[in-house]
């Protein structure tokens, strides 16, 4: 009979319990994924119970108070606490979402709070993007153009022209849509993923620059764009309220119309 058993590292444990001040009365129970590569142990889910008087309104806010005051081992990402910087990205709840964005009495009953699924761990809830980066470097996503600058003025657009980049600029690269799509879990060696995509598409609908059929020919695969399957979870999770699958369709479109 075969047996199947699953890789090391795989199987989440119960982990410590951070009790509130005795003397809260408001309190919340926040479980959060711990891992460490400093040592030999299996991943453990700690629970951190704590005082919502003495707490911002954010999940963030939940995280920097258990740092600290019950636990400074807990690592994460944070810089600029107003969903600009899309460092302190990972799944709250079930969703992937910027804890600096995420309410905290959006989530009823305890808070469960994991790394961004399907991507190597680093430390607790720190993801490892440097394949994600190094796939956003691959479409080049820099004005290309062969026509020398305006002196002295930028290069201009039309209000039309620029209104056509809404919706894609305010991407803060997260990648929260990406970690959402199961073809980038399946396929994420070579598809692109929404988030690059994304910003593959910014470039392309710009005016100002001059390498559109360039930047086509190097989606022109079936990899790397075309593992979209329109299934929207990049959409439906983006904590920015961007849609990502639409600027994918209009890829395809683009492709399908120079053919």
């Amino acid at each position: 009979m075969a047996e199947f058993t699953l890789p090391k590292h795989s199987r989440v444990k119960k982990g410590k319990i951070h009790p509130a001040p005795k003397d809260a009365q408001n309190t919340k129970t926040f479980n959060v994924y711990r891992w460490s590569p400093d040592d030999d142990e299996n991943p453990r889910m700690d629970s951190y119970t704590i005082d919502l008087d003495n707490c911002g309104p954010m999940v963030l806010d939940a995280l920097i108070k258990i740092k600290g005051e019950q636990d400074q081992t807990v690592t994460f990402r944070r810089s600029c606490r107003e969903g600009i910087c899309g460092s302190c990205s990972m799944n709250i709840d079930g969703t992937n979402t910027l804890a600096c964005l995420k309410p905290i009495d959006d989530v009823k009953g305890d808070v469960t709070i994991t790394p961004l699924p399907h991507m190597p761990v680093i430390k607790d809830l720190v993801p490892d993007l440097s394949h994600a980066y190094a796939q956003l470097q691959s479409i080049e996503p820099w004005l290309k153009s062969d026509t020398p600058a305006p002196e002295n003025e930028e290069r201009r657009q039309s209000p039309s022209e620029r209104d056509e980049l809404d919706g894609m600029w305010e991407c803060v690269l997260c990648f929260s849509c990406s970690t959402a799509c199961p073809s980038y879990w399946w396929n994420g060696d070579k598809y692109l993923g929404p988030a690059v995509l994304l910003q593959a598409y910014r470039w392309i609908a710009d005016s100002r620059d001059e390498s559109t059929g360039e930047r086509l020919d190097a989606l022109e695969d079936p990899f790397r764009l075309y593992r979209c399957h329109t299934i929207m979870n990049c959409t439906k999770t983006c904590p920015k309220g961007l849609n990502p699958g639409k600027a994918i369709a209009k890829i395809k479109k683009m492709q399908l119309e120079r053919h």
